[in-house]
């Protein structure tokens, strides 16, 4: 594959995944982030909930893990909207990482209970090894997923946080975020609705060295990290993953 600025694309476990960074198509050109002001969203978007599902599969089975997604996720009977779906890069390897978003806990709770009523969720076979599904709730001040054109590098960041340190870090990516993201755009920060207490957040980058730059940048600014939140992590963890070709998200 060849992508549209002559480079060539990202072979992967045999899967070939979008690093272009030029995209014509309406539905996926590049846009402009929703701004992020700090004050809470409305309440029918403070209802949206996300799922990402993980998908491990067998170093060369990439494309056969790919294909059963997008006929899962796309099916008549499916609930909820594919966002992005990425293959990882750096981290584990050997995974597909799907966004979907739901209108509320009754749509996610309903498109859980397809997974679990069939024998074949995610179009899993023997190529898949595991499968694991988590529920996510944005940040109150978060807007929407909105899909379109923003990497293709993708890093998605898992923070493991102390019993009871959610409502400070919140308070403190409140005060922090609106300022990064105008330079920094965000897709999504969320806690996770069951287990430990996690905020898991996606950033996109046009390449790798911007993350790096973009990063120096910020800290050397004070503009990052938020107040009070590192005191609230136990453990993080950091995944750069690349588009499929169908992730909404590229």
């Amino acid at each position: 594959m060849i992508s549209d600025d002559g480079r060539p694309g990202l072979r992967s476990g045999y899967l070939t995944v979008n690093t272009t960074t030029v995209d014509t198509r309406s539905d996926t050109a590049m846009k402009q982030p929703a701004p992020i002001s700090g004050e809470d969203v409305d309440q029918e978007q403070q209802n949206i909930r996300y799922e990402l599902a993980i998908l491990a599969f067998r170093l060369l089975d990439a494309e056969k893990a790919a294909a059963g997604v997008e006929p899962w996720v796309n099916s008549p009977d499916a609930y909820g909207k594919l966002l992005g779906c990425w293959q990882t890069e750096n981290g584990p390897l050997g995974r597909l990482i799907v966004l979907r978003g739901f209108a509320d806990d009754a749509e996610l709770l309903r498109e859980r209970m397809r997974a679990r009523a069939s024998d074949r969720p995610f179009g899993a076979g023997d190529h898949l090894t595991d499968l694991t599904t988590q529920s996510f709730v944005p940040f109150p001040f978060v807007p929407p997923v909105q899909t379109g054109q923003f990497g293709p590098a993708y890093e998605i960041r898992d923070y493991h946080l102390r019993p009871g340190g959610l409502p400070a870090t919140m308070a403190g990516w409140r005060k922090a975020l609106p300022a990064r993201h105008r330079i920094d755009p965000l897709t999504v920060v969320m806690y996770a609705l069951d287990g430990p207490d996690r905020v898991l957040q996606i950033w996109p980058f046009h390449s790798l060295d911007e993350r790096v730059a973009i990063r120096r940048d910020l800290y050397a600014s004070g503009q990052w990290p938020p107040p009070g939140g590192p005191e609230q992590i136990l453990e993080a963890t950091s995944v750069i993953a690349w588009p499929t070709q169908f992730s909404p998200l590229t």
